[in-house]
């Protein structure tokens, strides 16, 4: 097929002529007989391109060729299928702890953007797949912007802590209306191309099959420019911008803090102040990004993406061999992950004692389809590959079985010994236990070598984080394959070592604890909420064990409590009382909140007393530390990805190990001992903290 494709590629992107020249490593220029230049975009050595120094620096010597040789127009495209450009190069952004030599790199990077802008021939960007942050400053720099069908354009900056430094501001604002350009650089949130055009971004949305004859259209003028908004007049005056700016500033306060992520704040008052002078917002622009760049949020939101990366990067590279999953038990998480391997490419069947529950599975994905908003055909090939197995016949041709019924270990041996019989050989066997240790279920299968944990977390469909849990005996190549699985579904995968509660319960249940006896002492649950949103949780303890379910919630923290004891305090007798009346949380309706749909009741909260989040942040720092030191995860980077993906953890402060170091560890030491005399040995600094000192 590799070699049929490569056979075809005139069909399957159009490229222009062959390179005239190949004095550069990441840029390919070619002639063709019109004196079109088309220049090429193939970053060496990566799988996608980014725009770094090296790249930037040879676009330059590229654009002052063409200036001593001018074409007739310039098409710049990517030579790569993975897309036009994924934007700068955030290892590069990562090591810019130098001010002047920051400041140096993107004043170049714009007077390059800036040259291109300049040309005095026609500049045409052809775009497709991906077209984010410089990537897209990259495109704004040219004429026209043709969108291959599939493209996305976005600016993703502000999930970093910046916002665009390469001239996006400005060049988004002349062919966006302020508002809607506003808006994109804000959420951070890809457009999809079709409504790039609505929005103006693009001029036109094609199939590759049309992309010569809408170049050579755009090279003879004879393709219609779009307009620049009429609100754009309205906005160049500064008492509109400034009116508008309230707005967006009291909007954006509703969704984060300036506190703790400045970017959006800061870009908002940058248009304010110089959306209505091009000249003065591009350098002002610069400044701006200079200043958040060295914020500790966009340090540490650079360190978060360079973790999410560690943890995909070793998966993807492995293969996984896996065509079909057959799933056992059709309740929330089984049909949930039934329906996001289906989603996925994946022939799954899915198996159910209760025919009704088994029933409503495919309702679920259904459901899922139509959050991700699917083109009918698209949904119905979806629904295709989920097979409700009445009779379980798919375990017999499944490369993988993933068993998802309740949390009772003599439930899941049972289930393990009826499935054994007609396992495929070499078939992998994986449970999705939040908090059983491997070793109690592994015997009940006659390869254990074949048997590890695969724990998704609720909802399926938007935590990224899937433990990989893997006993002493488990096959490194079943890890492996398990491990890319994970990746192949577009999960973040995190080996983990078989033991009570893993890595991210174990983590958290010390946290939602704590929450417990702070309710019991008679702080009211919202001011509990309050003091980890202060922190920057994006959820209080209290609502999340309520989303969990509180059932859940006792099931694991009673096992933790049996194996670690006065690390993990009890559960409060009421809390047990709580679940057996059947409140167990928005599931029920009722909880530690009463619930309204999605939405807990919460009174006007009460300022919590001082020190409330290091009672609730602290256990949970002791316990990562417990988990490195057990090694139950490889290392520290590991550790704190995990436990940002897996629980939220507040992003913007770079994960609790990094944040303990930021802190200081002696500081974090100082208190737990303070905490443990105050109010129990659960608070005892774990011996783990002595070798993070040290180092």
């Amino acid at each position: 097929m590799d070699a049929l494709r490569a056979h075809l590629a005139p069909r399957w992107m159009e490229l222009g002529p062959a390179p005239e020249r190949g004095d550069w490593r990441h840029w390919r220029l070619g002639r063709d007989g019109d004196n079109l230049a088309w220049l090429l975009l193939d970053c060496e050595g990566a799988a996608v391109n980014t725009l770094d120094e090296a790249v930037l620096g040879e676009l330059d010597e590229v654009l002052a060729h063409l200036e001593r040789r001018p074409p007739r127009a310039v098409v710049l495209r990517s030579a790569k299928e993975s897309g036009f450009c994924a934007g700068a190069d955030i290892g590069l952004l990562s090591r810019l702890d130098d001010p002047l030599l920051a400041r140096e790199l993107v004043e170049r990077g714009h007077a390059v953007l800036d040259r291109l802008d300049a040309f005095s021939i026609p500049t045409i960007a052809v775009v497709h797949g991906p077209c984010l942050g410089g990537g897209l400053e990259l495109a704004l720099a040219c004429n026209w912007r043709l969108a291959v069908e599939g493209a996305s354009f976005g600016f993703p900056e502000v999930l970093l802590g910046l916002h665009p430094g390469l001239g996006g501001t400005f060049r988004a604002l002349r062919v966006m209306a302020p508002l809607t350009a506003l808006e994109l650089m804000l959420r951070g949130r890809p457009l999809a191309a079709p409504a790039a055009r609505a929005r103006g971004l693009v001029d036109a949305v094609l199939a590759e099959r049309h992309v010569a004859a809408a170049v050579a259209a755009a090279a003879a003028g004879r393709l219609p420019r779009r307009r620049r908004p009429r609100s754009a007049e309205l906005f160049s005056r500064e008492i509109a911008r400034t009116l508008a700016a309230r707005r967006l500033t009291a909007a954006t306060a509703r969704r984060v803090r300036p506190d703790h992520y400045p970017a959006p704040f800061a870009l908002i008052e940058l248009w304010r102040r110089h959306g209505g002078d091009e000249r003065a917002l591009r350098g002002a622009e610069i400044q701006s990004f200079l200043e958040l760049l060295g914020t500790p949020t966009a340090r540490n939101l650079l360190r978060v993406f360079a973790l999410r990366e560690g943890l995909a990067r070793p998966a993807k590279a492995a293969a996984h061999d896996i065509a079909h999953v057959h799933v056992v038990g059709a309740g929330t998480m089984g049909a949930d992950i039934a329906a996001w391997l289906a989603l996925q490419g994946f022939s799954v069947s899915i198996a159910d004692r209760d025919p009704e529950r088994l029933a409503a599975a495919v309702p679920r994905a259904a459901a899922l389809c139509h959050r991700r908003r699917l083109e009918p055909r698209a949904a119905r090939a979806v629904l295709d590959r989920l097979i409700p197995d009445f009779e379980g016949a798919g375990v017999g041709r499944a490369d993988l079985v993933i068993e998802a019924v309740p949390e009772d270990a003599e439930l899941k041996r049972a289930l393990y010994a009826e499935l054994a019989p007609r396992l495929a050989p070499g078939a992998l066997v994986a449970t999705n236990t939040s908090s059983i240790p491997l070793e109690a279920l592994r015997d009940a299968l006659p390869d254990p070598g074949c048997f590890l944990g695969l724990h998704f977390f609720n909802p399926v469909a938007r935590m990224e984080l899937v433990e990989v849990v893997c006993h002493d005996g488990v096959a490194e190549s079943a890890r492996a394959r398990a491990l890319a699985l994970v990746a192949a579904i577009g999960r973040l995968p995190v080996a983990v070592k078989s033991s009570p509660g893993f890595l991210v319960n174990r983590v958290l249940t010390p946290y939602l604890l704590e929450a417990m006896l702070l309710l019991e002492e008679g702080l009211p649950a919202a001011s509990v909420d309050r003091a980890a949103l202060d922190f920057g949780m994006p959820v209080g303890p209290v609502e999340l064990a309520d989303r969990v379910g509180l059932d859940v919630c006792l099931a694991v923290a009673d096992r933790l409590h049996a194996a670690f004891g006065d690390a993990v305090p009890p559960v409060p007798e009421w809390l047990r009382r709580k679940v057996e009346r059947g409140e167990t949380g928005r599931k029920a309706g009722r909880g530690l909140y009463r619930w309204r749909g999605e939405r807990p009741e919460k009174a006007r909260a009460p300022d919590p007393p001082p020190g409330t989040a290091d009672r609730l942040l602290l256990p949970l720092l002791n316990a990562a530390v417990a988990c490195l030191r057990e090694g139950v995860v490889a290392d520290e980077a590991t550790l704190d990805g995990a436990v940002i993906f897996g629980t939220g953890f507040a992003p913007f402060r770079g994960g609790p190990l990094h944040y303990a170091r930021s802190r200081g560890v002696a500081e974090v030491v100082a208190a737990l001992e303070a905490l443990a005399r105050a109010h129990g040995p659960r608070f005892a600094p774990d011996p783990g903290w002595i070798a993070l000192h040290e180092d």
